[in-house]
């Protein structure tokens, strides 16, 4: 394969010396995820030090790394590597001709940039490049440009943020053809003073549009008009999904299927497309709408986006499926352990309301909601019960408000931790059960969900 940085273009990029000439093949800053040929970038945080894992780097086969002290193996030298991750991820964005996405939301983000990613590689294999993970704020959106080839036809990089500000500098490096905001909910709320606020952060997104280029709104979204009123100075276009018919993507008609996914006919402007959804759940429908009209801003195949949605399998962490040993059965577990916030709680218990057998739902608390937070973990009371869940298990002191509210109601065991979690799940699975895992990263339901893979019951 061609090389993605050499050297010298390195050097060029960030202002910095050479050592020894190299060439890299990918980019890197977690020395755990170096593999043969990859630039290493030392960066310097408030833990760690990038460069106390050189050795480590070079020792997995690192050709290079970006630097700002003396390093023994081959480098280039620069006075801060932070800066220099983002001089390079601009140059990589300079270098190319590739129509570019930029994505962001409350909810609904990392998947609507898988979906989009895997609709623009049907028609452009091999070429289109997007953020891997979750690598959307300062320091992985410049890393996700950097790793991006010169001959990029399509890219897809998401953009995230829990503070006023932030999409307004994240947005400057990705400079969009084309800027997706997903949807508005409380998420971060402890850093916004209500939604309004988190919409007009949302709406930063805009400024980075590239002359000529277009806005993607949710019409159904409270915050629309201003969702809008943040676009109009940016964007020469503004399109909209939704369900409304004044949607200019919208569904004509929508049936489940009986693989779990959702049947759409929709209108794109002045077109017509039926395609099947893979995924569950009306918030997937919604995702659907959005790539379309991405994939329409930017000249894609609409046809081919219809194949990879129906396609499209879930994601670990948010919305992966599988079937776990339980006793002397099986139960389903969705997998939705990455993140949460009131509405994703909401639309993934949904989800395992369609489910057959018992429903049992592992929630953890939702974190960065702030004065608000006892309010929202209490109104999780009622989609719980529209959701028929038999069995909960409730995990952080934060879950505290909700114990409270489904006291009487249904069966339910509170604990403080993921660890305390596993120790009382394997008593309340039976086989046939569908399992749904769902609460904020930090809570660490991935080593329940890791349990659950491993036959914990």
């Amino acid at each position: 394969m061609p090389y993605l940085w050499t050297s010298d273009a390195i050097a060029a990029a960030t202002h910095g010396h050479v050592s020894a000439d190299f060439d890299v093949k990918g980019v890197a800053f977690d020395s755990r995820e170096v593999g043969p040929g990859d630039l290493f970038i030392a960066l310097r945080g408030e833990a760690t030090d990038g460069h106390c894992f050189l050795e480590q780097a070079y020792a997995q086969g690192a050709a290079g790394a970006l630097v700002s002290d003396q390093a023994a193996g081959p480098h280039v030298q620069v006075a801060d590597t932070f800066v220099a991750l983002e001089d390079l991820g601009r140059a990589a964005r300079a270098r190319t001709d590739a129509k570019i996405i930029g994505v962001t939301g409350s909810v609904g983000k990392t998947s609507t940039k898988e979906a989009l990613f895997a609709a623009l590689d049907r028609s452009a294999p091999g070429s289109t490049h997007r953020s891997v993970k979750s690598y959307n704020n300062h320091t992985g959106v410049p890393l996700s440009l950097a790793r991006m080839p010169a001959s990029t036809r399509y890219g897809v990089l998401e953009m995230g943020m829990n503070h006023p500000g932030e999409l307004a500098h994240l947005t400057t490096l990705v400079r969009p053809h084309v800027a997706i905001v997903t949807a508005i909910a409380p998420a971060h709320t402890e850093f916004f003073p209500d939604e309004s606020a988190i919409a007009d952060a949302k709406g930063e997104i805009f400024r980075g549009l590239e002359p000529g280029g277009i806005a993607i709104v949710p019409y159904d979204s409270p915050h629309r008009d201003r969702l809008i009123a943040a676009a109009k100075p940016y964007a020469a276009r503004i399109m909209t999904f939704g369900t409304a018919s004044e949607a200019d993507v919208r569904p004509i008609e929508t049936m489940p299927v009986r693989t779990g996914g959702t049947f759409v006919s929709a209108k794109v402007g002045e077109r017509e497309l039926s395609f099947t959804v893979g995924q569950p759940g009306a918030h997937w429908v919604s995702n659907a709408l959005a790539v379309l009209a991405a994939v329409d801003a930017v000249g894609g195949d609409l046809g081919l986006a219809g194949l990879a949605l129906a396609d499209l399998g879930g994601l670990p962490g948010r919305g992966a499926r599988f079937v776990a040993p339980v006793k002397q059965g099986q139960a389903l577990v969705i997998d939705e352990s990455y993140n949460a916030n009131p509405a994703s709680m909401a639309a993934t218990l949904s989800v395992l309301a369609a489910e057959p057998g018992r429903h049992v739902a592992v929630l953890g608390e939702m974190r960065e909601l702030g004065a608000s937070s006892p309010v929202y973990h209490a109104a999780l009371k009622e989609p719980l019960e529209a959701a028929h869940v038999e069995v909960a298990l409730l995990v952080g002191e934060a879950m505290t408000p909700l114990a409270q509210a489904l006291e009487g109601r249904l069966e339910f065991v509170h604990v403080p931790t993921a660890a305390a979690a596993l120790e009382v799940l394997p008593g309340m699975l039976a086989p046939g059960d569908a399992v749904l895992v769902k609460g904020s990263n930090g809570v660490g339901l991935s080593r329940v969900i890791a349990a659950l893979a491993g036959g914990m019951a």
